[in-house]
């Protein structure tokens, strides 16, 4: 079949969705995609954040920039790398802004996806069709607000979410409470802390319930390569500063935060930690567990998201009925094939899946699955095959293994987003090293794969395999022929 007739549809502009739109473009030289984003431009929904690990992270392999002006850029910084490679892709024209994807249900007959889609503000819904469905959801998105803390809405002053930070807002002369310190505070505290710190008539208190493990800065332009191939980035995993003590860790459920200012800060005479715990918000400050009343003008919540990944947030359906959310449901949580794809749900892949988060970056694991969607999806868009749907028995296979080494790890000792209710199945962390993620996902095993429509694709591939065979026994004959004659002449 030709381009025209086979169509693929990628849920989300940021940087997983727009890396797979590079790829359709310049890897199979396919346009006939459209993006669908809720949001009015590419990059995400990270409004006001910084990158949590070297900023070379954030750049394409294939589109590497070297002139950040952070080793932990800002967020306008990265989104405006990523809206410059739209611009230079042509991905505008593919892409559905201010759209929400409600489902995607598949048809077998025709092989194709039915999609139903939404406009975020007059809520009319479109209807098209696709071949290929890629879920390129982030997995942070919704702020998490504190409401377990007792009086969150009592308080009468300024409040508000790190994510959410208000433009306008003076904060001079003003006691300031920042609660959380963990990894979205190295968008928030370690990123805040230090700026807003600066101002000595600014006072600053830090509640920390747990306190997090630094990374300090180590990035060099020279070494970029290098700590993409995972030799600098993974020495940097298992080596971080963690208050004053530099620890050794292999496996940890806490995310390393970068820090670039933040210990610095604390040594600013208007900057306060407070390890004692909240017992309540009150009407003009918090009430530590110890009973002391600490009265304050602003409160920042650093504490993080919500993560999507234990609910699938769109209904996706495939073959007999069969859901996505239903089969995490089905196995305890999030689950899929090397966090790629799911049983019973031909033509559907997703990035940033289940049990993908490795201890480089999402970018890096976005670039290994997307390479992997490319060869399965290649043979539906030249129209060799119509569908491929994983199969149950390789995908049980495999998250078997996975959970049982998570059982052996420090993951399943602490109560975390990343976990089916914050404490039963793991279903974020994936617990090998990332060279591990790169060898499963090099190319598909196609014996875990069924294939519909296939018999063209089925031919080619035997006539491939015929051909390397009849290559190899050209080299060896000719080897062997060289071999024999110097032997003779010996």
């Amino acid at each position: 079949m030709s381009e025209i007739q086979r169509r693929v549809a990628i849920i989300g502009a940021g940087v997983a969705g727009l890396t797979q739109a590079i790829a359709l473009k310049t890897k199979l030289k396919f346009h006939n995609f459209t993006i669908f984003e809720k949001g009015s431009e590419v990059g995400g929904v990270w409004r006001g954040c910084s990158s949590d690990v070297d900023i070379h992270w954030y750049s394409l392999s294939t589109d590497l920039y070297p002139y950040w002006n952070k080793s932990h850029g800002l967020q306008p910084e990265i989104q405006a790398y990523w809206i410059e490679l739209s611009k230079k892709y042509d991905l505008y024209p593919h892409i559905a802004f201010n759209t929400k994807v409600l489902s995607a249900e598949w048809d077998d007959a025709k092989q194709q996806y039915t999609i139903v889609a939404e406009d975020v503000f007059s809520g009319k819904k479109t209807t098209s069709v696709a071949h290929v469905v890629i879920s390129a959801l982030g997995i942070l998105e919704a702020p998490n607000l504190p409401y377990e803390i007792p009086g969150v809405r009592r308080f009468q002053g300024v409040s508000f979410h790190s994510a959410q930070w208000p433009g306008s807002i003076d904060l001079q002369n003003k006691r300031v409470a920042v609660i959380g310190n963990a990894a979205s505070g190295y968008t928030t505290r370690a990123q805040f802390v230090p700026s807003i710190s600066e101002d000595p008539s600014v006072e600053v208190v830090n509640f920390i319930r747990t306190p997090a493990c630094s990374l300090l800065p180590f990035t060099y332009p020279w070494v970029i390569k290098l700590s993409r191939n995972n030799v600098i980035s993974r020495l940097q995993a298992d080596w971080f500063v963690g208050g004053t003590q530099t620890c050794a860790i292999l496996s940890f459920s806490f995310h390393a935060v970068a820090d670039s200012g933040f210990l610095e800060s604390l040594c600013r005479s208007n900057v306060t930690l407070n390890f004692d715990g909240i017992a309540e918000i009150v009407e003009n400050g918090i009430i530590a567990k110890t009973g002391e009343m600490l009265p304050f003008d602003v409160i920042v919540y650093a504490t993080g998201f919500i993560g999507k990944q234990e609910r699938y947030p769109m209904h996706v359906r495939g073959l007999n009925g069969a859901t996505v959310q239903g089969y995490y449901d089905a196995h305890g949580g999030p689950t899929a094939y090397i966090g790629t794809a799911i049983p019973d749900t031909p033509n559907f892949y997703l990035i940033n899946g289940p049990n993908t988060g490795t201890r480089t970056s999402a970018l890096f694991i976005a670039e290994v699955q997307v390479a992997y969607i490319l060869q399965l999806i290649e043979p539906v868009l030249n129209g060799s095959a119509s569908s491929f749907t994983i199969k149950a028995t390789p995908t049980d296979t495999y998250n078997a293994k996975l959970q049982d080494q998570l059982s052996r790890s420090v993951h399943v000792h602490c109560y975390s987003f990343a976990r089916t209710n914050g404490t039963d199945k793991v279903f974020y962390p994936f617990p090998w090293p990332a060279t591990v993620w790169w060898w499963l996902l090099r190319r598909p095993n196609w014996d875990h794969y069924m294939a519909v429509g296939a018999d063209k694709w089925v031919r080619a591939r035997r006539i491939k395999a015929a051909k390397k065979i009849l290559k190899c026994s050209a080299v060896l004959t000719l080897l062997w022929s060289y071999i024999s004659g110097s032997a003779q002449r010996v």
